[in-house]
């Protein structure tokens, strides 16, 4: 079972691939590649992290799309863009308990412990997070790759815009933070 990260996949958005002068001549088949592009990497064991902006469309389109990715479970932290995968996700969990064995639905923020490592996940990208001085990591989506990377933060835009249009590893991010270091922007880490 591997663990990877990613963001602002826009299932469905045509206008994307003009925003983010995505590679794809049209929507149908940014879709086709961004779930075969997925399933490359994922497999069925695997935990998956998405945070934020998974599909435009109706609750059905968001089905078929989550129906065709491999994982064995899903983390979804809300992006400023997913009333149809929220909608989708609180009328299928109303039908199908089990549903919660596979998806899980968090607000805009989210922190979890992975291989001994603190993670702050966030649709949004933030200069200071829990821990940020003890080492933790933050991951975040929305900017698209917009955002200048910072080499004295441990974080970074885990969206697919950045990364091959892919979900990326645990062992990637490690390899990314690894190269970076920490300086404290605000008095936490800072020596008296």
């Amino acid at each position: 079972m591997n663990t990877f990260f990613t963001s602002d996949s826009h299932f469905g958005h045509s206008r994307i691939i003009e925003y983010c002068n995505r590679p794809f001549p049209d929507v149908n088949e940014m879709n086709r590649q961004l779930i075969s592009n997925w399933n490359e990497v994922v497999t069925d064991d695997d935990i998956v992290y998405h945070l934020g902006d998974f599909a435009f469309g109706s609750e059905e389109f968001v089905d078929s799309i989550v129906d065709q990715l491999n994982f064995r479970h899903l983390h979804f932290i809300k992006g400023n863009h997913d009333k149809p995968f929220v909608s989708w996700y609180k009328k299928t969990l109303a039908k199908n308990i089990k549903l919660s064995q596979y998806v899980s639905l968090y607000d805009s923020y989210h922190e979890v412990r992975i291989n001994g490592i603190d993670f702050t996940l966030n649709h949004y990208a933030q200069r200071v997070w829990n821990k940020s001085h003890h080492g933790a990591f933050h991951l975040y989506g929305h900017s698209h790759g917009t955002l200048p990377d910072d080499p004295n933060s441990l974080s970074f835009d885990c969206g697919v815009d950045c990364h091959s249009y892919q979900p990326i590893s645990f062992e990637r991010v490690k390899e990314i933070m690894e190269k970076k270091r920490f300086l404290s922007v605000d008095h936490h880490g800072k020596e008296k």
